[in-house]
């Protein structure tokens, strides 16, 4: 996938369908956009998405809470379905000062020679957000490119959105932000070195350090399974700051596979959240963390050995 960044100036030959959204968490709302431009795609299109860097909520200070995919894992995130080009279009005063129409003309069709266009019912684009689908559709006709708006996608009678699946977020709801995401909430990055706790008391655990930005669930110990070169392993995971043989305010994101002996530092990994099993809490001593995590593995063991082999528990997929 080409990804295009940090600059104006780019061109793209061949005719592209472009899907036009912020796409944090790149629910299954936002797969409904992707979905049409991948079908042009089969058409001979080049399947693009156009995104604005930072969004226009960070640009304006209206951001509403973490995010839930970070800048790389929305990256992955397309690359993994498809996209040809990913367009991360820099959001500055001049940038935010383009009128709506200049925008289309500009933009969408001298410089991303744009046929097909999808996007949701309330895009917004150009100075002061003017610019809508409305617009999209009738400067259609005149510049000679097609426009799909896709309404939006229900579930349990409310829209889905990327506040209703940081709401599931931060309740700790993985199995709900599942239903909205179409995939488990997850976490990826490269395994870095942590204080080796695990390994000297029998129980080696992955590291990941969270980027700022990206949402957290709430603290505390979940079922797990991790992502590696094709293969699912299950695991149980713990975020926060590990306050029994920690001081410092770093929040980490921990997993234990079970029987899993391979060294891992410096692999890139998903992991992925399926169920929340306990807060994070700070033990007297580390023979007591030791214990409690000896049956949290039990538990995790048996968790996943009842959803993979009897099937009790919704979708893995």
């Amino acid at each position: 996938m080409q990804i295009i960044h940090d600059t104006t100036e780019f061109h793209i030959e061949a005719g592209s369908a472009v899907a036009i959204g912020k796409f944090d968490g790149v629910h299954r709302g936002h797969e409904m956009l992707l979905s049409c431009i991948l079908e042009k795609k089969k058409q001979g299109m080049k399947a693009v998405v156009f995104t604005f860097h930072p969004s226009a909520a960070v640009y304006f200070g209206q951001s509403s809470g973490g995010e839930l995919t970070t800048r790389e894992e929305k990256r992955s995130c397309f690359e993994r379905l498809g996209v040809d080009i990913l367009i991360e279009f820099p959001l500055n005063k001049e940038t935010a000062a383009t009128s709506p129409e200049d925008f289309v003309r500009e933009i969408l069709v001298k410089r991303m020679n744009t046929a097909f266009v999808a996007a949701g019912r309330d895009l917004s684009f150009g100075r002061g957000g003017k610019g809508d689908s409305r617009l999209l559709e009738k400067m259609a006709d005149e510049l000679h490119f097609q426009v799909c708006i896709i309404d939006k996608v229900f579930h349990e009678g409310r829209e889905i959105s990327s506040t209703y699946v940081r709401e599931m977020v931060e309740k700790g709801d993985m199995q709900g932000a599942k239903e909205l995401l179409g995939r488990y909430y997850s976490f990826e990055g490269t395994v870095e070195q942590g204080n080796r706790l695990g390994r000297r008391i029998g129980m080696p655990t992955m590291n990941l350090y969270p980027r700022p930005e990206k949402l957290l669930p709430p603290w505390g110990v979940y079922y797990s399974r991790l992502l590696y070169e094709g293969g699912i392993y299950p695991g149980i995971t713990n975020i926060g700051r590990k306050p029994t043989v920690n001081d410092t305010e770093t929040v980490s994101v921990e997993t234990y596979l079970y029987d899993f002996d391979k060294d891992m530092y410096g692999k890139d990994i998903v992991t992925e959240l399926l169920q929340f099993k306990r807060p994070e809490q700070k033990f007297k001593d580390v023979a007591q963390l030791k214990a409690q995590m000896e049956k949290d593995i039990a538990q995790g063991k048996y968790f996943h050995e009842k959803i993979v082999t009897k099937n009790c528990y919704r979708d893995l997929t």
